[in-house]
């Protein structure tokens, strides 16, 4: 090839001018078979470390399907588009692996990486964390009195309506009622049905300070869409359907514009817990 090229460097001008062109064209042609590999390369390392984020998300919940409690946490985390992945926790909590992780056994929990401890519980604080941690402001405004005002629903609820509900509802739902309870002592039946009645007729009260002071004809407690305080009151209020409490009419129209809001994200979470409800229910009256 060497002789080649210096054979034709002798001959006249005019004859060697294509050689530009071709050694131009030649080069175009190297780049451009390489850029193709290139992003091939680049494609597949991509494909590659989006299939690792996705099989790694950020954020994991353990939970317990029928638990409103849970349920909380898991319309939050849909209705809020955070990259997550759920555990079913049923029968595992006193496991030496979770309680090594999380001493008090309680769901939800979720790990996350920038948690102290990497583990968090609690369904009202691990909203407010979330919100906080991802700008979550039309969840859980950040202006202090608007905030103020669903601190203070969500630990009214968390205080005073839930463990009402709770009452009246976890005997019929199987689920332990907590030690203190009359449910939870060796009483009487007759002595447990009275506590029943009286947390039933009890939650009336609550339920209309939610009402006419947190919403005050506002559609929800945050205003025109839901804040964190709104998801944990309506999940709440899903256990009510297992003892027949009729709700009052405002509630029910509550709950049904919070399933409209948030859709796919409520509905999910709620279809277990109904579900579970339909199930015992079925079972009471077999």
């Amino acid at each position: 090839m060497a002789k080649a090229v210096t054979k034709s460097a002798r001959k006249p001008a005019a004859k060697p001018a294509p050689k530009p062109a071709a050694k131009a064209a030649a080069k175009p042609a190297g780049k451009a078979a390489a850029k193709p590999a290139a992003k091939t390369a680049s494609k597949a390392a991509a494909g590659k470390t989006a299939a690792k984020a996705k099989a790694k998300p950020a954020l994991t919940i353990s939970m317990l399907k029928p638990s409103v409690n849970n349920m909380t946490v898991r319309v939050f985390a849909r209705a809020a588009g955070l990259d997550h992945a759920e555990t079913d926790a049923w029968g595992l909590t006193r496991s030496p692996e979770y309680m090594a992780r999380n001493p008090a056994h309680l769901t939800p929990m979720i790990e996350d990486k920038g948690l102290p401890r990497g583990v968090l519980w609690e369904s009202c604080a691990i909203m407010q964390y979330l919100s906080n941690k991802h700008g979550l402001e039309k969840f859980y405004p950040k202006a202090p009195a608007k905030r103020a005002m669903i601190d203070s629903a969500m630990f009214y609820l968390i205080g005073t309506l839930y463990p009402y509900v709770a009452r009246a509802t976890y005997p019929a739902l199987g689920f332990p009622q907590y030690a203190g309870e009359v449910g939870h002592s060796d009483a009487h039946p007759d002595r447990k049905s009275e506590a029943q009645k009286a947390a039933v007729a009890a939650i009336a009260e609550p339920l209309e300070v939610f009402h006419s002071f947190f919403r005050d004809g506002k559609p929800f407690i945050g205003g025109k869409t839901p804040s964190i305080a709104d998801i944990r009151l309506a999940a709440t209020l899903e256990f009510l359907a297992v003892i027949d409490y009729a709700l009052p009419k405002w509630a029910s129209e509550y709950m049904a514009a919070m399933e409209k809001k948030l859709g796919k994200a409520y509905a999910g979470p709620a279809g277990d817990v109904r579900g579970y409800i339909a199930h015992v229910r079925s079972q009471a009256k077999a």
